[in-house]
C-alpha cells in the first residue's frame, strides 16, 4: 500500500524522492502514529510534501489510496479500547423496530390539520402512560404521537434525537452547536472556487505604495516622486444562511469546510442560522438562538440588494414547512416558508441555494423540488463544480 501511495504521488506530479519515502517508513516503524488515519495523513504530508503548491495533489492521492481505511483508537498492540456499552442499549428495551414491509402498512392520519386536531383530542382524553400502541401518546408503538416508535407522519415528543426523520413537529426544545470556522483540511479547493466571487475596488486611505505610478511620475518630473494609492480589496458582499440541526447533522463536515473557506476568503461576510426553512426569526449563535433571535425583517431591511445571498441546506423537510402556516417542525410559524423565500429572492436577486444532498437524489424528495422552484431553479450541489457554478451565477 505504501509503495502504491509513493508511485501514485509521483504520477500525480508531486516531487517525492525515495529517501523521503524511506523516511516515512522509518517513522511508521518507530510508531510515531498508530491506528490513526488523520495522524498518518499529517505525518506523510510533513515527510513527503516540500512545497505548499502540491498539497492539493497530495490530498487527492491520499484520499484515493486510503479511501475506506478507518481510524481505530487504542494503544499499539491493543487495536481497540475497551468501552462501556451505551446506556441506551440497556435502557431502551421498548423501542419499536419495523421491517420495510411493516412500515408500509402504517398509515398517516391524513394531513397536517388532521394531525394537530387529533393531538389536541389525545391531550384532553389521555389519562395514563401507554406503550406499544397505535393511538395514544406513548412509546415504542405506531402512534403518530410519542417517542421511539414509527409513524410516517407524526409529532415527536420526549425523544432524544431523530431516528426515521419523519416527524412533522418536534415537541421538545433542541440545542444545536455552532459551525467551526477553523476547519482547514479540505477547504483549499473551496477557497479556489470562491475566488471567482470577486469585484476589486480601490477606495479609502491611500496607504499602498504605487510602484508603476511612482515610476511614471518620476520619469515625467525628473525627480523621485513617490505615489501611493488605496489598497485593492474585494468589495463583494455576501450573506450566508446556514441550515443547522436535524438531517443536516449528516453534512456538518462539508458545511464547516465551506463556512471556514468563506470566512477566510470573503471580507464582507455576514452569516445567520435557520432550521429547515427560514421563517420570521434567524440567529447567529446556536447556544443563544432562543434568547437572542434576530427578526428576519430586520435582516431584510438592513442589507441592501447589492448583497449576494447564499443558502446552505439539504432542503429535506415536510412539505408543510414550506407551504403552510404552522408547518414548521419546531414552532408555529405565522407565514409559510415559501413566503419568506419569496421575500429573500426579491430583496437579493443574486441568490443561490447550495445542497449537500447528491444531485441524483434530489428528485426523491418533494420539499427539494419546492425549494428549487422558490429559488427559481438556482439550486446547486455542494461540490466543487456546484460551488463554481453558483459563484458564476452570483457574479453575473
Amino acid at each position: 500500500m505504501f509503495l502504491t501511495f509513493f508511485l501514485k504521488l509521483k504520477a500525480a506530479g508531486v516531487p517525492v524522492t525515495l529517501r523521503e519515502h524511506l523516511a516515512l517508513l522509518d517513522a511508521m516503524r518507530a510508531d510515531l502514529v498508530t491506528y490513526d488515519v488523520e495522524g498518518f495523513y499529517y505525518l506523510a504530508r510533513a515527510t513527503l510534501v516540500k512545497d505548499e503548491r502540491f498539497i492539493d495533489r497530495f490530498d487527492r492521492v491520499f484520499g484515493d489510496v486510503f479511501k475506506g481505511v478507518e481510524a481505530v483508537s487504542g494503544e499499539a498492540g491493543d487495536g481497540v479500547d475497551a468501552r462501556e456499552l451505551p446506556e441506551e442499549w440497556l435502557r431502551r428495551l421498548a423501542e419499536k423496530h419495523l421491517t420495510d414491509e411493516e412500515k408500509k402498512l402504517v398509515e398517516s392520519l391524513g394531513g397536517f390539520d388532521k394531525l394537530m386536531e387529533t393531538l389536541k383530542q389525545r391531550l384532553e382524553e389521555q389519562k395514563e402512560r401507554h406503550q406499544g400502541g397505535s393511538k395514544w401518546i406513548g412509546t415504542g408503538g405506531t402512534s403518530p404521537f410519542g417517542a421511539y416508535g414509527y409513524n410516517p407522519e407524526g409529532v415527536r415528543i420526549g425523544q432524544k434525537e431523530s431516528r426515521h426523520r419523519r416527524a412533522v413537529k418536534v415537541w421538545d426544545r433542541r440545542e444545536f452547536r455552532d459551525l467551526d470556522d477553523s476547519i482547514e483540511l479540505g477547504t483549499r479547493n473551496i477557497k479556489v472556487a470562491l475566488k471567482r466571487l470577486r469585484r476589486w475596488v480601490r477606495d479609502g486611505a491611500e496607504q499602498e505604495f504605487d510602484l508603476s505610478g511612482t515610476i511614471r511620475a518620476t520619469a515625467e518630473h525628473g525627480y523621485l516622486d513617490v505615489k501611493t494609492r488605496p489598497e485593492r480589496r474585494n468589495a463583494v458582499k455576501v450573506l450566508l444562511f446556514l441550515d443547522i440541526g436535524g438531517s443536516m447533522d449528516d453534512h456538518v463536515r462539508e458545511v464547516e469546510e465551506l463556512f471556514s473557506a468563506a470566512r477566510s476568503e470573503l471580507k464582507h461576510l455576514e452569516f445567520f442560522y435557520f432550521h429547515n426553512c427560514p421563517y420570521e426569526r434567524l440567529w447567529q449563535s446556536n447556544h443563544r438562538r432562543h434568547a437572542e433571535a434576530i427578526p428576519t425583517m430586520d435582516v431584510l431591511n438592513r442589507f441592501g440588494p447589492d448583497y449576494r445571498a447564499v443558502f446552505v441546506g439539504d432542503a429535506s423537510m415536510s412539505p408543510y414547512e414550506i407551504a403552510m402556516p404552522g408547518g414548521s417542525v419546531e414552532h408555529w410559524n405565522a407565514e409559510p416558508g415559501a413566503v419568506w423565500l419569496d421575500r429573500f429572492t426579491l430583496q437579493w436577486p443574486k441568490s443561490v441555494w447550495l445542497n449537500p444532498v447528491p444531485r441524483q437524489h434530489w428528485d426523491w424528495t418533494q420539499s427539494i423540488a419546492m425549494i428549487r422552484e422558490a429559488m427559481e431553479d438556482r439550486m446547486f450541489p455542494m461540490t466543487l463544480k456546484g460551488i463554481e457554478a453558483a459563484t458564476k451565477t452570483l457574479s453575473r
